[in-house]
């Protein structure tokens, strides 16, 4: 398969002029090495996953970094913990810029090594699996919705193959990399829930009642979620609050990031299938939601995503907040959108004293709804050449 230029790349570069590190994080097979090796042609690349170079590394770190005091390149650097401290000196000693990158998947003890020793130091870079705007205009695009955005899927050609993948994948992360990670959680437990999120996916998620499916406590499956989010396989949205006089909901939204993996885990072995599967309006939420934060993480400065929700049943699916700039987002597959289908959008902007609003849409163009508010198709998403705010 030929490489697909990711629009991380360039942050990662930009990264670099103003840190001393990068620490680029992401669930694994999402590209991370792929990225530093195309980004990075001239540094010097290590993967601890090879015991070579893990060798070369622990044997002796200060060594290592004296004759290598620059453009470097770790690969999955939580497995070697006390390379952190070594760092922090070495970039101490001169303060330059732009000297080390680390990649690694998300675990406890990786991001308490980070905290603890790298603060100020280092800038933090999420690479997701492929986006629909980077494989916009190429074959893999139509393919984007239903089999999710991991590489090497995309690699694979049949749809056999690729469920092979999937089932690989899952069986790996839950035996092997989470407790390689430090997370010493039952996988059968973890793949049960899982796969029961694939019912939650796009609801607002009630801990008591995946508690008591599971016959454990509400504080066990509150610590498995939070390990699922951790590694970037799901994602909560968390409700908006703001003064106004209005009975507002508590609960998070959940959704499982990568579609393919939520398509997996939900029984679908076949594109065809998501055509009568009853969630998949809420696949489609799920798909403009990674889409647009991804997109918001490159135009917005520290931007947070949150939904809207009043215990009447109003409610908005997507907040983009820039400080005290806000963008509500409505999302609907299917082109038709009448006034009913807004309600909630309109009372919204309403209470929060909105001038704008979208609705993204499966439309062919974009258009004017009323006063404020425009459908905007989800192609022109889908292309990332869209501005936000």
């Amino acid at each position: 398969m030929r490489y697909v230029k990711r629009q991380q790349a360039e942050r990662l570069r930009f990264l670099l002029r103003s840190f001393p590190a990068v620490l680029v994080v992401g669930p694994r097979q999402c590209g991370k090495s792929t990225l530093a090796a195309h980004a990075l042609p001239d540094w010097t690349h290590l993967d601890l996953e090879r015991p070579a170079d893990l060798a070369a590394l622990a044997d002796d770190l200060e060594g290592f970094f004296d004759a290598h005091p620059r453009a470097v390149v770790i690969d999955e650097a939580q497995r070697l913990p006390e390379v952190f401290s070594v760092l922090r000196h070495v970039i101490d000693r001169s303060g330059r810029r732009g000297r080390f990158v680390l990649l690694g998947s998300a675990s406890p003890a990786l991001m308490r090594s980070v905290s603890e020793t790298l603060a100020g130091r280092v800038a933090l870079l999420e690479l997701t699996p492929f986006l629909a705007s980077e494989l916009a205009g190429t074959p893999r695009a139509a393919d984007r919705w239903f089999w999710g955005g991991f590489p090497p899927i995309h690699a694979l050609r049949e749809a056999r193959a690729r469920n092979e993948w999937f089932s690989a994948y899952v069986s790996t992360f839950l035996e092997r990399d989470l407790p390689a990670l430090g997370v010493g959680l039952p996988a059968r437990r973890l793949r049960t829930l899982w796969t029961m999120l694939t019912h939650v996916h796009g609801n607002l998620v009630n801990v008591s009642d995946l508690a008591r499916s599971l016959a454990v406590s509400s504080h066990t499956i509150a610590g498995d979620l939070d390990v699922l989010e951790g590694a970037y396989m799901i994602r909560r949205l968390q409700p908006y609050y703001a003064n106004v006089q209005k009975r507002l909901t508590k609960s998070s939204k959940l959704y499982v990031r990568d579609t393919g993996l939520l398509h997996f885990l939900a029984g679908l072995r076949r594109s065809q299938e998501l055509t009568t599967w009853p969630k998949r309006g809420a696949s489609f939420e799920g798909l403009v939601i990674e889409e647009l934060a991804a997109l918001a993480v490159r135009q917005l400065v520290r931007p947070e995503l949150f939904f809207w929700r009043t215990h009447a049943g109003a409610e908005v699916d997507l907040l983009i907040v820039e400080g005290r700039r806000i963008l509500p987002i409505e999302i609907k597959i299917g082109a038709a959108v009448d006034r009913y289908a807004i309600a909630g959008l309109r009372q919204c902007m309403k209470d929060l004293g909105l001038r704008r609003g979208w609705v993204v849409s499966t439309a062919r163009e974009r258009r004017r709804l009323s006063s404020g508010i425009e459908i905007i198709p989800w192609a022109e998403v889908a292309s990332g050449q869209i501005e936000l705010l």
